[in-house]
């Protein structure tokens, strides 16, 4: 899909597009069963966390890393099996915000974002939020919000720059003598801001042609 096709952003709900399995009003499915882990990873990333030491920082990469990998499978399953539900459009969304802002507050906490790299993790934060408004809003007017593909392009950079930040110092200490330009930043945080600030880039980005399609269809609706 072309993020820049604006008709193709907003898409008025008809009931052709509700799920036909008998088993998709099932809140247990195994789709939703994933999304259900993918929320309880947050707190489980939390306590690793502040374990504050190189095997907290390595646990909480790895649930990160298995709740990430449930995004893809949630949907894929559920589309695949004809088990989409209310209850999984719903809280898929929830999910990966909850793991994404939690995650960066963590690696707010302890500097490992820090200086001006606080305005990548503003960036990510403020269109999660706007478009979530934006989102809640046109759905009172029954009108759906597909992903774009560079949304989802988005997402991915999102996770893969936390999973590097996440694992910080530990995966610096495997790499003692590399100091990216002498900044006092080992290879991992390097390699993790620089994604965090190009998936802003894409955040930004997209969060603006989200709201230009969205304006002008409220703009529309009004005349």
């Amino acid at each position: 899909m072309n993020p820049s096709t604006e008709t193709e952003l907003f898409m008025v709900e008809t009931p052709a597009l509700r799920p036909t399995s008998d088993r998709a009003g099932n809140p247990f499915t195994l789709p939703n069963l994933l999304t259900y882990g993918r929320i309880l990873a947050v707190p489980a990333i939390i306590v690793t966390y502040y374990l504050q030491d190189d095997l907290g920082r390595w646990l909480s990469l790895a649930i990160f890393v298995a709740a990430s990998v449930t995004d893809f499978f949630d949907g894929y399953l559920a589309r695949m099996w004809k088990q989409q539900s209310s209850i999984g459009r719903m809280l898929d969304p929830i999910a990966d915000k909850l793991l994404v802002a939690t995650s960066l507050m963590l690696l707010v906490s302890d500097n490992t974002i820090g200086g001006w790299s606080l305005l990548a993790a503003i960036v990510i934060l403020t269109r999660e939020i706007s478009v979530s408004g934006l989102r809640e809003f046109l759905a009172e007017l029954r009108v759906s919000v597909p992903v774009t593909r560079l949304a989802k392009w988005k997402t991915t950079l999102q996770m893969v720059a936390i999973g590097f930040l996440l694992a910080g110092s530990a995966g610096d200490n495997l790499f003692p003598n590399l100091d990216i330009l002498g900044s006092g930043l080992g290879i991992v945080s390097y390699i993790g801001l620089l994604l965090l600030w190009i998936s802003a880039l894409v955040t930004l980005y997209t969060g603006y042609d989200y709201f230009r399609a969205g304006i002008r269809h409220l703009l529309s609706e009004d005349s």
